[in-house]
């Protein structure tokens, strides 16, 4: 008998049909975030200081210094992942010869990304490039008080609507829009009100009607660098406003306090929102964007998201920086563990813990999870690897 089918039968033993949990893992798309590949530089405007609390570190040989470059490095990490993938860019990824500001970003500017991702069979995400500019060097930006820079922003979040509505036309695909500010201060602010007033009303003014073919969702932070004092969107800010505005929102596994698990909020508006969107990350210590891992937290995203039946609400993306490694290797090494992650949520016996559960059997249901991870996943891993054509092993086509 060999691997796989012994592990077929030890999950159907437990209620887990393995054939159905592997087409679902290859079909869900994972968004892979360009920026990961420059270290969060952009082409729009050279190689501009970054700003707004980002801040990629490490300087291993191998960023891609244009789009061109960028393109090949994804190329090299796609032919090494299984499943279906999906393509994450920031506006100042644009691929054009023109001088162009975020405001005046049209749809032509990205024409060479929508030909890849064709070629490449993916779909196209979005965001507005809300830092690294000179109109966010004070720290605000839609919610300036300013009426000048706040309009400024208003005009990309109108560009960027454009964009995102072309992608998703062009490619035949849903484009997740994400709006995240960096707006903030060092220290305390006296008026903290203020700020949020206007964010929220320029957010109501610039987020009008539904765009076909996108999904738009909202991005909140407990902190950023020179903004610990004080986050103008904050987590309770996003929840809401997504909530009473019907748009989605976004979870980002860095964006909470330490003791705080993202997975724990994937249950928490389900009914009140049209969905999520996950950003995948790993933060050691704090909000520090490392490669993504098989860590615990991220398990227990996956679990929540398959036993609670949230996948079909959920886009699933990544987002770290790391220019310590090889930036093939970090699209590899976190696209893999998502879509690992999402295996073994699907491979969980939900129905058998659920029922034991509903029995009142908390030992059983104790038990039952502890059995259901010495469950042959190595067998089905490797099942799926195989029918996606590549390797379980990467390492040989990274060196």
């Amino acid at each position: 008998m060999s691997a796989f089918s012994w592990a077929k039968e030890r999950y159907a033993a437990v209620g887990v049909d393995v054939e159905a949990a592997i087409a679902a893992a290859l079909a869900a798309p994972i968004s892979l975030h360009c920026w990961q590949g420059d270290d969060v530089r952009g082409f729009l405007f050279g190689d501009a200081e970054l700003s707004g609390g980002i801040m990629a570190t490490g300087s291993h040989p191998g960023r891609a210094g244009n789009a061109d470059e960028l393109r090949a490095l994804l190329t090299r990490a796609l032919a090494l992942l299984p499943g279906a993938h999906k393509l994450n860019l920031h506006a100042i990824y644009a691929d054009t010869d023109q001088k162009v500001d975020l405001p005046d970003l049209r749809p032509e500017h990205f024409a060479p990304w929508v030909d890849f991702a064709r070629a490449q069979g993916l779909g196209l995400d979005f965001n507005p490039t809300c830092f690294s500019h000179p109109m966010a060097a004070s720290g605000l930006t839609l919610s300036h008080p300013d009426p000048a820079v706040a309009d400024f922003w208003s005009a990309h979040l109108a560009a960027s609507r454009a964009i995102a509505a072309d992608f998703a036309a062009k490619t035949g695909q849903e484009c997740a829009l994400n709006y995240w500010f960096p707006d903030g201060s060092k220290e305390p602010p006296a008026d903290p009100m203020g700020p949020r007033e206007r964010m929220r009303a320029r957010l109501d003014a610039a987020i009008k009607g539904k765009l076909p073919g996108v999904f738009e969702s909202l991005e909140g932070k407990v902190f950023g660098i020179g903004a610990e004092s004080y986050t103008v969107v904050t987590n309770d800010f996003s929840s809401l406003y997504a909530a009473t505005r019907g748009i989605g929102l976004t979870i980002d596994m860095g964006h909470y306090h330490p003791t705080e698990e993202a997975a724990d909020k994937l249950t928490s508006l389900p009914a009140q929102i049209p969905g999520v969107q996950l950003h995948l990350s790993r933060g050691v210590r704090w909000d520090s964007d490392h490669v993504l891992t098989q860590s615990d937290a991220l398990l227990a995203v996956f679990d929540v998201l398959c036993g609670c039946g949230l996948l079909p609400k959920t886009r699933i993306g990544l987002d770290y920086f790391d220019a310590s490694v090889d930036r093939a290797a970090a699209w590899v090494c976190g696209a893999r563990a998502a879509r690992c992650g999402l295996l073994r949520g699907l491979l969980t016996p939900h129905a058998q813990l659920r029922a034991a559960e509903a029995a009142g059997d908390t030992t059983r249901r104790l038990v039952a999870r502890e059995v259901a991870v010495t469950l042959p996943f190595a067998a089905a891993w490797q099942e799926l690897c195989d029918r996606a054509g590549v390797p379980v092993d990467p390492w040989e086509g990274l060196k």
